[in-house]
């Protein structure tokens, strides 16, 4: 069997930046894969699915690339407090613990929201 331009082969090469030219194909000069303002990834490209079950082989990384809050036990402590207070938050008390804690408002929103469904799990798991 012939390899034409889109052979299995072709297609591989080219995938790893190191393809042949194509028939009539011309590349920049200084680029030896024929793109000047991209380099090829030094990380295989993942799917959104595949990042969230992990790869063997490769550090688990977040799909959104920010690295997990580790709270102090102060932290936990005055979230529990004002939580045993009342489950949902409003925007003043968000800002007041946000600068009592230096943490962001977006943190508190979160640990709120993971909060009550942590309560939630727990009151359907004592029924």
């Amino acid at each position: 069997m012939e390899k034409g331009p889109f052979s299995v082969e072709w297609l591989a090469q080219s995938s790893l930046g190191g393809g042949r030219e194509m028939p009539g194909e011309s590349r920049p000069e200084g680029s030896p894969d024929g793109c000047p303002l991209q380099s090829p990834p030094s990380v295989p490209a993942e799917s959104p699915r595949e990042r969230e079950l992990g790869s063997p082989g490769l550090a688990a990384v977040p799909v959104s690339g920010r690295v997990r809050t580790k709270f102090s036990a102060a932290q936990l402590q005055e979230l529990e407090r004002s939580f045993r207070q009342q489950r949902y938050i409003g925007a003043g008390e968000k800002r007041r613990l946000a600068a009592l804690l230096n943490l962001s408002q977006s943190q508190i929103k979160t640990w709120f929201q993971n909060r009550r469904m942590k309560f939630k799990r727990q009151t359907q798991d004592a029924r």
